[in-house]
């Protein structure tokens, strides 16, 4: 024990950073190990009470963050959406309105995949919804079910990109970015990447029309003031509604806490406009929203107090100096933390990589004058290719679960598809800051 003791403090935070990745892969619950591995490093470099009050500190400061109020109120404001059956009538609409069209299921799916990425920002709830809306006709119309399970996959990792996504908000305080600034960043790169599982899809379509043929006659309606009308139902109240408390946001007439609670109660609204409220509904959202919200805000706390203590031992300074010894660009830098990001994404969600492993490089990337803004959509593009790329990919899941009758072999094949257009997203991003830079910089003058 008295050899240990003569570890430098920097060395001792190298052994806390192996001990929380050993720990997190072996499936031990990541806020108590956080937690936990804090105060045991914590009191091992530089004693017990200034470890405490470490503690004290960071937990109180992550309390106080008013911005964090956003998460669970955009989290409610997804799960009344959903409940108020919304998506389905939209997707309903689109489908009956493109029937005649090569691969309409498809570009309906993305449509949907966009809007409700933006009305919850949440993949699972999302891949879920698409996957119960879309198999089932994909299925009878004869769809490719490779093709198929890639689009609705992929769409529904939109919502980890898309305004007003909960990823971001988090984001915002760990990189210390403005949340509208986010907001605002990451609109182009959402779109792009909506518009390029669009071109892949229908392009696949045009070449070999087997892929999505068009619906059966039986399917389409005569009456086209039907699809018209559960079009605009469908459609328009929550565009209204992600436009007001999001467009509130990026005008600055709102913070994202206000912007996220007049989408909550704006949700509520809705359900009760198309009859949809009950009380064992809103209870059900109640609770769901209490789970998630939980689950993100003590990680924050726990990741904040980790922090601080591995900064206090003075490591991230250590691993700052080491990288800018390398003699590379920041480019380079850049490429290797993405990758290290995008393999952390296969067995990690982005609560965990957002919250430790970037607090950690940040310091690296401000000594080399690299954008955070830029670097920050950068990172949400990777993590949102992460959820498409085996082993774990657990979007795959999610679509297995409610789609039990298509192979898991032939969404794994399906997803890798498209992780391949978004690597291609990815590297446009990359190469053009200004996709994501252009918008906040015209907004707000210097983003």
């Amino acid at each position: 024990m008295a050899r240990l003791m003569e570890f430098s403090n920097e060395i001792i935070g190298l052994f806390m950073i192996g001990a929380m990745l050993f720990a997190i892969f072996i499936g031990f619950p990541i806020s108590f190990t956080l937690i936990f591995l804090g105060v045991v490093f914590g009191a091992w470099g530089f004693g017990v009470k200034l470890t405490v009050f470490l503690m004290t500190l960071q937990f109180y400061n992550s309390m106080m963050e008013q911005t964090l109020a956003a998460v669970p109120l955009f989290v409610f404001m997804g799960f009344m959406m959903e409940q108020a059956g919304l998506m389905e009538r939209l997707f309903a609409a689109i489908q009956m309105m493109l029937a005649r069209m090569k691969g309409s299921l498809y570009l309906a799916v993305l449509f949907v995949s966009v809007v409700f990425g933006a009305a919850t920002g949440i993949v699972g709830a999302s891949v879920t919804i698409l996957g119960i809306m879309a198999a089932k006709t994909m299925n009878r119309s004869g769809y490719d079910v490779r093709l198929a399970a890639g689009t609705i996959t992929a769409g529904g990792t939109l919502g980890i990109l898309i305004p007003p996504s909960i990823m971001l908000v988090v984001m915002g305080p760990v990189l210390e970015i403005p949340v509208t600034d986010l907001f605002a960043a990451a609109i182009f790169p959402g779109i792009l990447m909506a518009g390029l599982y669009v071109i892949y899809a229908l392009g696949r379509c045009w070449i070999n029309p087997k892929l999505g043929p068009p619906l059966p006659e039986d399917m389409i309606p005569e009456n086209r003031s039907i699809i018209w009308k559960e079009l605009f139902f469908g459609l328009v109240p929550p565009t209204i509604l992600i436009a007001f408390a999001l467009g509130s946001i990026l005008a600055g007439w709102a913070t994202p806490t206000e912007g996220a609670g007049m989408g909550a109660f704006g949700s509520i609204l809705l359900a009760i406009g198309y009859r949809k409220f009950t009380w064992a509904g809103l209870y059900d959202a109640l609770i769901k929203t209490l789970e998630i919200s939980v689950l993100i805000l003590f990680l924050v706390a726990a990741s904040n107090f980790f922090g601080a203590v591995f900064s206090r031992l003075g490591t991230p300074t250590m691993i700052t100096e080491l990288l800018l010894n390398l003699d590379v660009s920041a480019s380079v830098v850049v490429i290797l933390i993405l990758a290290l990001v995008f393999v952390l994404g296969w067995p990690l969600e982005w609560v965990p990589i957002v919250l430790i492993i970037l607090p950690i490089l940040s310091p690296v990337l401000l000594e080399l004058q690299v954008d955070m803004l830029w670097f920050a959509i950068l990172v949400a593009v990777c993590l949102q290719t992460a959820w498409l790329s085996p082993p774990v990919a657990l979007s795959a899941y999610f679509l297995k679960g409610v789609v039990p009758e298509w192979d898991l072999k032939d969404i794994y094949f399906g997803m890798m598809q498209f992780m391949v257009i978004q690597i291609l997203g990815l590297s446009l991003v990359f190469l053009f800051p200004a996709i994501a830079t252009w918008l906040p910089i015209y907004i707000y003058g210097g983003g």
